[in-house]
């Protein structure tokens, strides 16, 4: 189970560096296709089009953000329970309530920019738990044998 907890630890900082990844490609590919004339309004999100190739950067990272980290982050929680590493429950802990904020952040984002610039901030910080948790479940190492000493 330590490796399950180790595994699943890591996959949500792998997610979180993804995530950034497929923002900025998306933001860039719409930057590159406003500034060849593409009119960004409330309808463009709502008509279910593709408007430019980078487009499915930001579904990635909407998709990842309410669905996929959420659930990695509750495996990483559930596991924890069974990894025998010291300090796991806590660890896992720590990215659940990071990722919570993290969507909370990212919805009010929406309506609040400001938020934005939090949800940003917050994503390191959830980075940087996850792979706290990895690395706690990579220190711990199965004990040694004993040999048994005959009299």
């Amino acid at each position: 189970m330590k490796h399950v907890y180790k595994v699943l630890a890591y996959l949500v900082a792998i997610e979180v560096a993804v995530q950034a990844a497929v923002m900025v490609w998306g933001d860039a590919g719409m930057g590159k296709w406003v500034g060849e004339g593409g009119v960004l309004d409330k309808t463009l999100g709502e008509s279910g089009e593709m408007p430019f190739p980078e487009f499915i950067g930001l579904i990635i990272h909407g998709i990842n953000g309410m669905i996929a980290i959420p659930v990695i982050a509750l495996l990483l929680l559930i596991s924890s329970f069974w990894a025998k590493v010291p300090g796991a429950v806590k660890a896992a802990g720590l990215v659940v309530l990071l990722v919570v904020l993290q969507v909370t952040f990212g919805i009010l984002g929406h309506d609040i920019p400001l938020i934005g610039a939090v949800h940003g901030i917050n994503a390191l910080l959830l980075f940087t738990s996850a792979l706290y948790a990895a690395r706690r479940g990579a220190a711990v190492r199965a004990p040694e044998p004993q040999l048994a000493v005959r009299g």
